[in-house]
């Protein structure tokens, strides 16, 4: 054998609970209510597009920051659905935005920096600080309001912050911060001389006549945010790997950098079908789809013994079940298994020092004929 000898530069990483609770529901024969994809295809206009572009040729590398079709359907329609007017050197295509997020940090971490995660975190953010040299300082929230104590939160910041990471709404409480919060965290960043990751994939994913709020639409945060979405989540085609970052000319050129030297451009045809399907405004009825969804998936859980609050945002719902059991979230989570054939998230692995608290993570981006499986089968902890 081969004696190689080196330093990992994330030693505790294991599979991801994503792929583990997936594998059991398989093994199981469970509805697959964990991971955070659809299991429904794209509109099949979406992809009559990008077999379009593919037999039309266009099927070589993209210019390095993205097409220029798919940057101006970006403008376009930040202008329609925010009022907001970007230019093309703040915006750069990306193979999803777990790799606009990677970049962002990689192009402003640096060892012995710190970042600031609010937790429950999506899992990547951590290993990205810590491969980039940082160090993630965790600022935890609780059920059941999941507020931030603002003073607390700048408690945890010094002259070694570089980064603070925002997800909204977000991922996996359902909740979406109000301008008030956004502007606290921009009054702190401006304060502390720092940079802002906003993670807003689920921006269109919002209920109940709400309006989303985006760090580009507050002052103290727009010049000093990285700003990163995703077409995957939007359209229903994660497996595209598709997204964008915006961010001031000044990030996005330090961005560019790093994003040159990684997948340096993204899937021409698909950017070009992208373009041509937001030029639709394809993403107005978003709310309402997603919405009908969660009002599907709370008819069942109204009648379960879980206790819940309506899901503001996203296409995940929590769930507290202290009313069935007592047990860890991981160890119940394998019990709905087991029991009824259910697969769920425990929100305890979002955590760096998870709350006492008995809280499930649900997907309710499936079919209405899974959601009503799934909802029956809850409804049965009844008895």
């Amino acid at each position: 054998m081969l004696n190689i000898s080196f330093e990992s530069k994330l030693p505790q990483t294991e599979k991801s609970i994503f792929s583990k609770m997936s594998a059991i529901a398989n093994e199981y024969k469970a509805i697959n209510l964990s991971q955070g994809f659809p299991n429904f295809d794209p509109d099949f206009t979406l992809i009559e597009l990008v077999h379009k572009y593919m037999k039309a040729g266009k099927n070589q590398y993209a210019p390095m920051a993205g097409t220029p079709e798919l940057l101006q359907a970006i403008k376009l329609k930040i202008k329609a659905h925010r009022g907001l007017e970007i230019h093309e050197d703040q915006l750069c295509i990306t193979a999803g935005a777990t790799q606009a997020i990677y970049t962002a940090i990689s192009a402003v971490v640096k060892p012995g920096d710190e970042v600031i995660c609010i937790d429950p975190a999506y899992d990547s953010y951590k290993p990205a600080i810590i491969t980039n040299g940082g160090q993630p300082i965790s600022y935890g929230l609780e059920a059941p309001s999941f507020k931030i104590d603002w003073d607390k939160f700048e408690a945890l910041m010094n002259a070694k912050t570089k980064l603070l990471i925002l997800n909204n709404p977000h991922n996996p409480l359902g909740i979406c911060y109000s301008k008030e919060d956004l502007t606290r965290l921009g009054q702190l960043a401006e304060k502390y001389d720092c940079l802002v990751i906003s993670d807003e994939v689920y921006e269109h994913l919002v209920f109940d006549d709400q309006k989303h709020i985006s760090a580009l639409e507050i002052p103290s945060l727009k010049d000093r945010s990285f700003v990163t979405y995703s077409f995957g989540k939007t359209f229903h085609i994660t497996g595209w790997k598709m997204g964008y970052c915006i961010a001031s000319p000044l990030l996005m050129e330090e961005f560019k950098k790093i994003h040159q030297f990684t997948v340096f451009s993204v899937n021409t045809p698909a950017q070009l079908a992208i373009a041509e399907y937001l030029g639709m405004n394809s993403w107005k009825t978003l709310p309402a789809f997603f919405q009908q969804k969660r009002d599907l998936l709370m008819q069942y859980l109204d009648q379960s013994p879980f206790q819940v609050k309506a899901s503001a945002g996203t296409y995940f719902q929590l769930v507290d079940y202290s009313a069935i059991s007592q047990q860890v979230d991981t160890e119940f989570a394998m019990e709905l298994i087991k029991s009824i054939g259910v697969a769920t998230i425990p929100v305890s692995v979002f955590y760096d020092q998870a709350p006492k608290q008995q809280l499930l993570r649900i997907c309710f981006a499936k079919t209405d004929e899974l959601l009503h499986q799934a909802g029956e089968r809850m409804i049965s902890l009844n008895n």
